[in-house]
């Protein structure tokens, strides 16, 4: 799956690009070879951000009790997030912001798997099934009316045979 999603990233995400990775933590999956811009990790714990060997920067926030970015409009042409989105309880508020931070054209691209604590996932993500994971993420960027249309990537290393490894993404409109 860390292969995959790697592999992913490497094809989608061009040297120079200025990357936000929101529930940032030790590891991004970027390539090891890729060269981004302005590279921003934006997470809970401060020693494993600083343990990123990815990251130009980062900040520490929880997004759940404070949801905003500690960054101007249009700075970023990328926002990942990997396997945290159902973490987040504050999903309209934030994926405004991912949308403000997002230069027009920029993306966010979603990584999920079927895995998850569930302590901290919220409820109807524990009701809910791997398409139903997909829908949820994709009416995230939907009404938080700032992207086009989401759609999803299966980049799952062996379908059926390993957890499932999702790319839900969406861009931000131009106007």
């Amino acid at each position: 799956a860390v292969r995959a999603l790697t592999e992913y990233y490497a094809a989608n995400i061009k040297d120079g690009e200025d990357v936000l990775d929101i529930c940032s933590s030790w590891v991004s999956h970027y390539p090891k070879d890729w060269k981004g811009g302005n590279v921003v990790g934006l997470g809970m714990n401060e020693y494993e951000l600083s343990q990123n060997p990815q990251l130009s920067s980062f900040v520490v926030k929880d997004l759940n009790v404070d949801p905003t970015f500690p960054f101007e409009d249009a700075s970023f042409d990328k926002v990942t997030c990997v396997v945290s989105v159902d973490y987040l309880n504050k999903p309209k508020e934030i994926f405004s912001e991912i949308g403000r931070v997002l230069r027009p054209g920029g993306e966010c691209m979603l990584a999920m798997s079927n895995r998850c604590f569930p302590t901290k996932a919220f409820r109807i993500w524990l009701q809910t099934n791997d398409l139903e994971h997909i829908f949820i993420a994709g009416s995230f960027f939907h009404y938080s009316g700032l992207f086009g249309p989401p759609s999803c990537d299966d980049i799952s290393p062996s379908p059926g045979r390993s957890d499932p490894l999702f790319i839900v993404k969406a861009k931000r409109k131009s106007n």
